[in-house]
């Protein structure tokens, strides 16, 4: 069979760049799926051994499929690595994970079954770390913009920390503790100033957003915002400035932006301390650690980043003659992302004509960006393979589409998919554990899809259902009109 055209005349490519023409449409990247994705002997995408067919079939489509054996696999790797890394150069680490990546109940349990504390960015998040059974000290609470309420429940629980975020909120926070006649565990987050080379709207580190207070000091003269922070708390003795947070963003795959970062915040504590007097005992580095989406990404090992990372702090602590402080770090689809994909079932096929003669064809499932939001959101790159059967056809460029009334509603924006792809297959789209779930929506009308969990068991893998799909009913139980 012959591929339909994928490049204009002249040699212009119709597909992005980094887009190769697959040998063989049934192979399954290692660096984009892990060992519990594979394919058994009929040629259907397995998770943990259970056929994406069966899956489909009990669970329906779209819905979320996660590995649980890769998720804690992930988690550990990243505890290990770190911890050993550090401990190398004579320091402590603990690991948080970011539950805004993906957060439930039995998510909470996995985590604290494999010796990681939690990072909250809200008091749902906080919610359901609670409810999940996690330690309250090793619960960290986030946002530029708590509310009193939130603050309190952190207060109320004994939170290990709450990462203030501004001048005011400072001033918030002692005030709620003053009231509830308990001290405050407080990191300040600062801005460094490294850009990192992402996405702007997931660059957390440069002057010009909300996150943070900056380490720079004004034109004028005068203390930075951070420094300020810093003595805000200092003189306060309704807080516990337990030390400095910093994230430079997300999905990076540079390696100098985190080392720079720690320079620059330990940096900072050195003349804080010189100031103060004050030796801060920690520093979280936040996380950002990117992961393979597509044949373009390139993502590091736990222990390279780990051991990198270690280097750059333990050489600016020995020139600032400095103590190495507790670490920590907030990896979140480094450790999710990965752990799952989604299952889409093919509806519609339509091929058509581009500029200079070329043809795309686009292929429409029953799901889109009401559970994946991130392509429209970001420009997110995904890829896709077939899933219930051996592919057939010759490769053919292929735009995945989903059911919304939006042209915007890309699932995957360029994928080699057989020929004789057709109504009725199963898709499945890698790399979904982060941010799809969490950021799912009800637009149109469309009931968010359930999560599945497959794990390996004794007597063989197991699927089990840890978020149900929703149902009409549900969309309507919040409709007081009717």
């Amino acid at each position: 069979m012959t591929a339909h055209p994928t490049t204009r005349p002249g040699g212009s490519p119709l597909a992005p760049p980094w887009l190769s023409v697959p040998e063989d449409l049934d192979a399954l990247d290692p660096a984009i799926w892990p060992e519990a994705f594979r394919r058994d002997a009929e040629g259907a995408l397995t998770v943990a051994g259970i056929p994406a067919t069966e899956l489909a079939e009990r669970y329906g489509t779209p819905s979320y499929v996660y590995s649980e054996d890769t998720f804690r696999a992930r988690a550990r790797e990243f505890r290990t690595a770190f911890t050993e890394a550090f401990a190398r150069i004579g320091a402590e680490v603990s690991v948080y994970y970011a539950g805004k990546s993906f957060l439930t109940t039995e998510v909470v349990r996995w985590i604290r079954e494999e010796g990681l504390n939690v990072d909250t960015s809200s008091g749902g998040e906080l919610a359901v770390a609670l409810r999940g059974g996690m330690e309250p000290a090793r619960i960290a609470l986030h946002g530029n913009n708590k509310s009193a309420a939130e603050i309190t429940r952190a207060l109320d629980n004994g939170l290990g920390r709450i990462v203030v975020d501004s001048l005011a909120e400072i001033e918030l926070v002692a005030r709620l503790a003053r009231t509830l006649g308990v001290v405050a565990p407080v990191m300040i987050r600062v801005t460094p100033g490294v850009h990192a080379s992402t996405h702007e709207f997931i660059a957390t580190a440069h002057e010009d957003q909300k996150f943070g207070l900056s380490l720079a000091a004004p034109e004028g003269g005068g203390d930075s915002p951070a420094m300020q922070a810093v003595a805000a708390c200092v003189v306060d003795p309704d807080l516990d400035l337990r030390g400095l947070h910093c994230h430079i963003g997300s999905q990076i795959f540079d390696a100098d932006g985190f080392g720079k970062a720690a320079e620059r915040v330990l940096t900072f504590m050195a003349l804080a301390d010189e100031r103060f007097g004050l030796t801060l005992p920690e520093l979280d580095l936040g996380g950002g650690y990117g992961i393979a989406y597509t044949e373009a990404d390139t993502p590091r090992p736990a222990r390279e980043i780990a051991e990198s990372l270690a280097d750059q702090v333990a050489a600016t602590a020995r020139s600032l003659h400095m103590a190495v402080p507790h670490l920590s770090i907030e990896p979140g689809r480094a450790i999710s992302g990965p752990a799952a994909c989604t299952l889409y079932t093919v509806g519609t096929l339509k091929t058509v004509t581009v500029e200079d003669g070329a043809r795309r064809r686009y292929v429409s499932v029953d799901g889109g960006m009401s559970d994946n939001a991130r392509p429209v959101l970001y420009g997110a790159d995904y890829t896709a393979v077939l899933a219930n059967r051996r592919a057939e056809g010759a490769p053919v460029l292929s735009r995945v589409v989903g059911k919304h009334c939006e042209s915007g509603d890309v699932v995957v924006r360029d994928v080699y998919l057989p020929e004789d792809l057709a109504p009725g297959d199963v898709l499945a789209v890698p790399a979904t554990g982060a941010y799809c779930w969490a950021l799912a929506s009800n637009y149109n009308w469309i009931a968010r899809p359930p999560v599945v969990a497959v794990r390996t068991a004794a007597d063989g893998p197991e699927a089990r259902l840890i978020v149900r799909g929703e149902t009409e009913d549900d969309l309507f139980a919040r409709d007081l009109g009717a």
